[in-house]
């Protein structure tokens, strides 16, 4: 009998139910491009050509792949 008042009822809009998860978690959070302390953040530090090894130090507010190594011509990365 119970069974029978169950198939009858169709899909009455029963909701996502009680069951686990389903949060955001409690992560770290994200800090955006550009932050932390990876290799490359913050205002210090070199240029470095990786094709001939040419240093210069870095420029702030001034990429370092923007940057020409003076010597051979190729695009400089962060050290």
């Amino acid at each position: 009998m119970f069974n029978r008042v169950l198939r009858g009822r169709g899909n009455t809009g029963q909701g996502r139910g009680q069951g686990r998860g389903g949060g955001a978690g409690q992560g770290k959070g994200g800090g955006g491009r550009g932050s932390g302390n990876k290799p490359g953040s913050g205002p210090g530090g070199d240029c470095v050509c990786p094709n001939c090894g040419h240093t210069e130090l870095h420029v702030v507010g001034q990429r370092c792949i923007d940057q020409v190594c003076p010597k051979c011509g190729t695009k400089m990365i962060r050290k």
